[in-house]
């Protein structure tokens, strides 16, 4: 049961969390009852939120799947998040079995709930680390371990770098992290926009997620463009132009019927690396 989960140190159960919200909306067990208020109230006035977080999800499954069919053997889930259905070694391993995930996040409950999963797979990690913080991020010992820089990475930050405060830089971030890999590597990255979306359910998730241990901060498609600066931008569909687009049409079967209201709410794209 979900009330009976064990409370790893430095977690607060009584504080949302955004992995776990985003986990509830994903229908998972992995959350508390603070968790479960919050999503609720953002739901209340977000309906499509589900619908949200599922095209989100699908996104990073076929961008992650895409990566490992272009080769690239080794990938940085950064934010991943509590396990859930296709996770990110799910759905590479079943391309290249050898492919090696290291998975970074923030939240302790994702490093003990991880962990147990990934007991047995010696090619699949989890480290504890801060996006803010990419020295730590890149320079653990144990991501260390798995991730060979000389070679080209999948550098995954889907549904993350919308918790970076502006005054924080995010852009220089993500381009911190995107140097730091050998050419031909891609980023797949994804953001929640307020672009085309009601303002005042746009003012409602600010709301609770400044309430959560985490704020959350909207950014326009510009913006959104503005992360794969120097990057080659990978076209979303066959006879699409390559750009950032909202999350459920890329890689989508039928770009049309992908384009959902819950998929306005997220812009996304994937970058390589000349």
């Amino acid at each position: 049961m979900t009330d009976e989960l064990q409370i790893p140190a430095g977690v607060d159960p009584g504080v949302p969390a955004p992995a776990r919200m985003y986990d509830y909306f994903l229908g998972g067990r992995n959350n508390f009852p603070a968790d479960r208020d919050a999503a609720e109230r953002v739901r209340d006035v977000i309906p499509e939120v589900i619908d949200a977080a599922w095209a989100n999800r699908g996104f990073h499954q076929r961008a992650a799947r895409w990566l490992a069919e272009q080769g690239i053997g080794q990938f940085i889930d950064i934010g991943s998040g509590l396990p859930t259905v296709g996770n990110t070694h799910d759905v590479v391993q079943k391309v290249l079995p050898s492919a090696r995930v290291v998975y970074v996040d923030n939240d302790p409950l994702v490093l003990a709930y991880s962990a147990d999963l990934l007991k047995g797979n010696p090619l699949t990690t989890v480290v504890l680390a801060d996006l803010r913080d990419p020295d730590g991020v890149l320079g653990h010992p144990e991501l260390r371990a798995l991730i060979d820089f000389a070679e080209p990475v999948g550098l995954m930050m889907t549904a993350v770098v919308h918790f970076v405060a502006p005054p924080l830089d995010p852009w220089g971030l993500v381009a911190t992290y995107t140097r730091a890999l050998a050419p031909g590597s891609y980023l797949a990255l994804s953001q929640v926009t307020d672009e085309k979306t009601p303002p005042a359910s746009v003012r409602t998730a600010e709301e609770m997620y400044s309430r959560a241990s985490e704020n959350l901060y909207f950014r326009s498609r510009a913006d959104v463009e503005r992360f794969f600066a120097g990057l080659e931008m990978v076209s979303p569909s066959p006879h699409t132009p390559a750009a950032v687009v909202h999350v459920g049409e890329w890689g989508a079967e039928d770009p049309a019927l992908a384009d959902s209201d819950g998929s306005r709410w997220l812009y996304c794209g994937v970058g390589r690396r000349p």
